[in-house]
């Protein structure tokens, strides 16, 4: 892959859920463009090395551990994040959760606590978030957020009703918020990500294991039409573009990769 270079020096960057997987690529992207960078997570797990990389790159960067969907915590991210950096120009609100292969069932069968601790991280901890930061970028008059959902929140899967719902609801939030902040120069969109490969979701794209799980593999890739899983580094680039003065002319918008994932065929997971 060919590195998309922007310019973000000197900007100010939080990134929710940023230990690991797309948050992390998206934090470091922006790094190495020019950004500092707060990292975010609800556990510390992984933060020395995401924040340690930054810094590596000649950036500023600090860990603030915060469970997104705990508006009390926000709040006082927020607030650190202000006080360290003296300022915030982009928010990627990418901290989200799902329910794994064996808590998915049916809308009959779903738990009530899985729907709750979805709804509360994926779509409740946005709008804290989104929420906080746009109360410091009107008083400034810029300022962008890039909100990452899914396909699932525009073409909806099986047994996972809750998830398909909240990222639903990224897509309509997004554009709500694009239009109520437009007037003050704030950019507001979405990049909806179709399957990523991950260290968690290796064996799920490349059949790791028995006969079934490799019969599995082969048929999620299948229904890629590019033929292969995305990474993290390709919602990063994304971001990198969405964050970027190459996007200021692009709000409301929800940019989908996804390999093609969702030109027009139906997929059982």
């Amino acid at each position: 892959m060919t590195a998309l270079r922007v310019e973000l020096r000197d900007r100010v960057a939080l990134v929710t859920g940023s230990t690991r997987n797309i948050g992390r690529a998206i934090a470091l992207a922006f790094a190495g463009n020019g950004a500092d960078v707060i990292v975010n997570s609800h556990e510390p797990d992984g933060a020395e090395e995401v924040v340690g990389e930054i810094e590596r790159r000649g950036r500023r960067a600090c860990f603030l551990q915060a469970d997104v969907s705990d508006r009390g915590q926000v709040a006082a991210m927020f607030a650190e994040a202000i006080r360290r950096f003296g300022r915030l120009d982009l928010l990627v609100n990418n901290a989200g959760v799902n329910v794994g292969p064996d808590r998915r069932a049916p809308i009959h069968e779903f738990r009530d606590e899985d729907w709750r601790r979805i709804i509360a991280t994926d779509l409740d901890g946005m709008f804290y978030c989104s929420k906080a930061a746009a109360a410091h970028m009107v008083e400034r008059r810029s300022g962008k957020i890039i909100n990452i959902g899914s396909v699932a929140g525009l073409v909806p899967l099986r047994q996972q009703i809750a998830f398909v719902a909240a990222k639903a609801g990224v897509a309509n939030l997004t554009k709500g918020m694009a239009l109520e902040l437009a007037p003050y120069g704030i950019r507001v969109n979405a990049i909806a990500p179709g399957s990523i490969m991950t260290e968690g979701t290796r064996s799920l794209f490349y059949g790791e294991g028995d006969a079934e799980k490799r019969r599995r593999a082969e048929s999620l890739i299948a229904h890629i039409p590019l033929g292969a899983p995305g990474t993290p580094e390709d919602i990063a680039q994304a971001a990198l573009f969405l964050a970027s003065a190459a996007s200021d002319y692009v709000t409301g918008h929800v940019l989908v990769v996804d390999g093609g994932w969702t030109c027009g065929y139906n997929r059982e997971w």
